[in-house]
């Protein structure tokens, strides 16, 4: 008998959690100020017209889009000849703050910060926020053994995910309600005729990414023992090593195809979820109680979609699970892009209330949300079956440099889906053209998944 005693089992330490609650301190900005209450009341509200808004909202966007994709992927390679990380991320961190803080200001009428900088602050945050993604993530291997690595990086997207949710559910209960279905005031004395209901998630947003981010700094580690190189030198080393594992994909073809894919359909998820607030409050005339109770039901539903991604991904492989999501995700986007408060699926409907209830009272309102939470699953569940293809896909001892492409392609094109939006939205005065233009993307990102090999059938 073996007397050799087990090793004893690993677990998450203070830096480890510290790593993965950074998450739960930035996610939320992106649920509630980016997709479902800040945006929408910018549109519609601060712009005053719905399609004016949706074409000024795409135009920011853009504008991030192109700084993002010209600089994370060269800092994310640089990132690993830097020493330490904790710096320039407080530093980043800092600035988003402020530039959550401004959008407090965002009034109708030009009465606090004019358009264009209410534009600047949008801007700015949207920079910033890939920016510190880029940084956390570099971050990883620092807090945790390559075994729990997995662990700590699934710890943060669902840390993310369930602050956003309790933020939906505070902001509904203690803001949103009272004074409507609930009776009272809004907390904080906030006036709705100000519109500070709305404004207001920003700042809590603000105020709760700088508290939560504090555990960050003081317990994760920050890099490895020993010097690193300066920042300027490293962006232009990683600009070398992103360069040379581009070419390297001439000997990888299948590689190359699937992330050319991802290109498109990533940008087109991507396209979705930031533009879907707008256009659900624009068209469906949503005021802030149902674009509460509207992310937060697809908030909860987006939760099934990784565990239905997996359940799928063993039944018909990563590959065609892959394709099946996105095509469910585009057939989802058309049927959204039928409807408004008179029609589902192009065909005339009732705007009569169906049952007896404060919200989503109409049939176009129901199917709405129904197809909004299925679409919410599709690509969720595309996010993790694109991730496992993608370690699937790649050859052994490559998997670090092709997951860096991985991101690359991500944020190389990030900029096309709101420069669409931007375009359909302007040439035909509409949020549906501008909103169903996505499907160009999802579109030419599945015709290019289908023509790559399931992993079984690589020949290498």
């Amino acid at each position: 008998m073996s007397t050799t005693p087990l090793a004893p089992a690993e677990r998450l330490n203070r830096g480890a959690w510290s790593w993965a609650l950074f998450e739960w301190a930035r996610n939320p900005y992106i649920i509630l100020c980016g997709v479902y209450v800040f945006a929408p009341y910018v549109t519609n509200i601060v712009v005053g017209d719905p399609v004016r808004g949706q074409v000024a909202l795409a135009g920011w966007h853009t504008i991030s889009g192109i700084t993002v994709a010209l600089t994370a992927p060269f800092l994310g390679a640089a990132a690993d000849s830097m020493r330490r990380r904790k710096p320039l991320l407080a530093a980043i961190l800092a600035v988003m703050v402020v530039a959550m803080l401004a959008q407090w200001y965002a009034m109708p009428g030009g009465a606090g910060l004019p358009l264009w900088g209410v534009g600047a602050a949008i801007i700015v945050a949207g920079i910033c926020f890939a920016w510190t993604e880029v940084l956390h993530n570099a971050m990883i291997t620092s807090v945790a053994s390559p075994r729990l690595v997995p662990a700590v990086s699934g710890l943060g997207l669902s840390l993310g995910n369930a602050a956003s949710v309790l933020l939906l559910i505070f902001v509904l209960v203690t803001i949103a309600l009272p004074g409507t279905v609930l009776p009272g005031a809004p907390l904080f004395g906030l006036d709705p005729a100000a519109h500070e209901p709305a404004r207001s998630v920003v700042v809590i947003c603000a105020i709760w990414m700088a508290a939560f981010s504090v555990p960050l700094f003081l317990w994760s580690p920050d890099g490895v023992a020993g010097g690193g190189a300066k920042l300027f030198d490293s962006i232009a080393q990683g600009a070398i090593n992103v360069t040379r594992t581009i070419r390297k994909l001439r000997d990888y073809k299948n590689v190359a195809l699937f992330l050319l894919a991802r290109m498109f359909y990533a940008d087109g998820t991507t396209a979705i979820l930031i533009f879907s607030g707008a256009y659900a409050s624009g068209v469906m005339g949503w005021d802030l109680l149902e674009m509460l109770l509207y992310g937060l039901s697809l908030s909860i539903v987006a939760v099934s979609g990784g565990f239905f991604g997996a359940w799928l991904e063993h039944r018909i492989g990563s590959r065609n699970a892959l394709a099946s999501m996105i095509a469910l995700t585009l057939l989802c986007l058309v049927a959204m892009t039928s409807m408004s408060l008179t029609s589902i699926l192009f065909m005339p409907a009732s705007s009569a209330p169906v049952w007896d209830a404060p919200v989503f009272q109409s049939a176009p309102e129901l199917a709405y949300l129904g197809f909004s939470m299925l679409i919410a699953i599709s690509i969720t569940s595309a996010i993790a079956s694109g991730r496992s293809l993608m370690a699937k896909l790649a050859p052994k001892g490559m998997e670090g440099e092709l997951f860096g492409l991985y991101a690359l392609s991500n944020a190389a094109t990030v900029w096309l889906g709101p420069m669409l939006v931007e375009y359909f939205t302007s040439a035909y005065q509409s949020q549906r053209a501008g909103f169903a233009s996505i499907a160009i993307l999802l579109l030419a990102g599945l015709l290019l998944l289908l023509r790559v090999k399931p992993p079984a059938e690589q020949s290498g």
